[in-house]
């Protein structure tokens, strides 16, 4: 059982270090960043009565680039893997991409991870890029990344979005610690495309354990078809934690305003699901349709105002630590093997986020003990 622990990527890259830092004094696995141009809090809203993190951060959309980020953590990221989850092929071409990866696996002790997604309109939209036929674009970066990776080159490629004619592409991993390809997305075609081309499927939302299990066997599946291991490929996963002493004190945080604000990430089918009507309208789908810059803060009030409790619950795993523990045990028995913890809870208050890092190491020592593999692991 390994376990991973993300980081936004935001502000001062001292924070960054710290949780690195804990990462790899717990002995975790997996170091992930987003990759963010326009975070996903309101600008027009952020104050300290929406998170006292707006006490140090001026503005939540202090974004980081994440190969920077990640060659200057390389040093000391040691037996971690550090890892984007995720980027996409809009904003980057896949060469760039498969040269990222390939220089930073000149200066890590493990392959680093190079997650793609399908790509948010926060970061494409306001920028002059067509969000448009995300997952077409998607694929043929994959297939251009299997091919940068795997084969020797020159490379030729003619698809709708890319073009190689010839393409060079010598550098090359040391000691053969190939760069991974993780795929994010949780619908039908990008998990067939994690089976089809990637070493690993991490989706970005929290679902039950059974959907997960589904979605998984979508992987697998696809994966044969394409006449690759799926053994082989890594079922990870984000796993937003909101986590306190008692299940009691884990739900009362839930009413923090930045952690509440969570529940406008969810798409206009989840609030239907509780009777109530997406504030952005019956056509939104969630995160991936985000424009947060754009929010004024009578909007971001007028939603919090009617956003379902029971909806911030479902879209975390909410309890005390050993409620946490075992409900990731149940994501595992689903076929979950590399959670990566995102400690929401960090959000609500000082107190809540020392917590929440104390919390970690908590459940990744639990996570990783014999007695859960044995209890969790088919």
């Amino acid at each position: 059982m390994r376990v991973g622990l993300a980081w936004d990527a935001v502000g001062p890259v001292e924070g960054g270090r710290g949780l690195l830092d804990l990462a790899r004094s717990a002995g975790l696995d997996t170091f992930l960043v987003f990759d963010h141009l326009i975070n996903v809090f309101p600008r027009q809203a952020w104050d300290t009565d929406f998170s006292y993190v707006a006490g140090a951060l001026p503005t939540p959309d202090l974004s980081l680039e994440f190969a920077t980020v990640l060659g200057n953590f390389a040093s000391v990221a040691g037996p971690v893997r550090l890892a984007v989850g995720v980027t996409d092929p809009h904003r980057r071409h896949p060469a760039v991409l498969a040269q990222t990866a390939l220089t930073l696996a000149q200066f890590t002790e493990r392959p680093p991870v190079i997650g793609i997604g399908a790509g948010a309109r926060e970061n494409l939209q306001p920028y002059g890029i067509r969000p448009d036929r995300q997952v077409g674009r998607v694929e043929e970066a994959l297939q251009i990344l299997r091919m940068f990776f795997d084969t020797e080159g020159p490379h030729d490629f003619k698809g709708e979005f890319f073009t190689l004619d010839q393409a060079v592409m010598d550098l090359r991993a040391p000691g053969g610690g190939v760069p991974e390809i993780w795929v994010g997305g949780s619908g039908p075609r990008m998990t067939a495309l994690a089976g089809r081309y990637g070493d690993g499927w991490i989706p970005s939302d929290l679902m039950p354990p059974a959907e997960y299990a589904r979605r998984l066997s979508v992987v697998h599946a696809a994966a044969v078809a394409a006449g690759r291991d799926p053994g082989r490929i890594v079922a990870a996963g984000g796993i937003p934690v909101i986590v306190a002493e008692t299940d009691e004190a884990a739900r009362e945080l839930c009413r923090a305003t930045a952690i509440r604000y969570l529940a406008l990430h969810a798409g206009a089918a989840q609030w239907r699901a509780y009777g109530v009507p997406h504030p952005f309208g019956d056509a939104y789908q969630g995160l991936s349709h985000l424009l947060p810059h754009r929010l004024t803060r009578e909007q971001v009030e007028r939603a919090l105002a009617v956003v379902p409790d029971e909806l911030v619950a479902d879209l975390a795993i909410v309890g005390s630590r050993e409620t946490v523990l075992d409900r990731i045990g149940s994501l595992v028995d689903a076929g979950l093997r590399l959670p990566v913890l995102i400690p929401v809870s960090a959000l609500a208050s000082p107190e809540a986020a020392g917590y929440a890092v104390e919390s970690v190491a908590w459940l990744a020592e639990r996570l990783r003990s014999e007695t859960l593999a044995g209890e969790v692991t088919a």
